[in-house]
């Protein structure tokens, strides 16, 4: 369990990485959360880690544009 566990937040991790990079957006310290890994009764979390002013806008930016998949028709 632990171990599938694992290679599932291992995927997400990289789905993410990837759609950033696609956004333009790098998030350097972005990796599985090795806490929540090795918990027992908490799900593995995605540890988005620590990013300079300028990753911060630029991910703002992203995520506010409608035309690079986010979804601009939001209620």
């Amino acid at each position: 369990m632990l171990m599938q566990q694992f290679k599932e937040v291992e995927a997400v991790t990289t789905e993410l990485r990837e759609a950033l990079a696609r956004a333009g957006v790098v998030l350097p310290s972005l990796r599985p959360d090795p806490v929540s890994i090795a918990h027992r009764y908490i799900p593995p979390l995605v540890d988005l880690g620590r990013c300079s002013m300028e990753v911060a806008r630029q991910l703002a930016n992203a995520l506010a544009e409608p035309s690079r998949g986010g979804r601009g028709d939001r209620a």
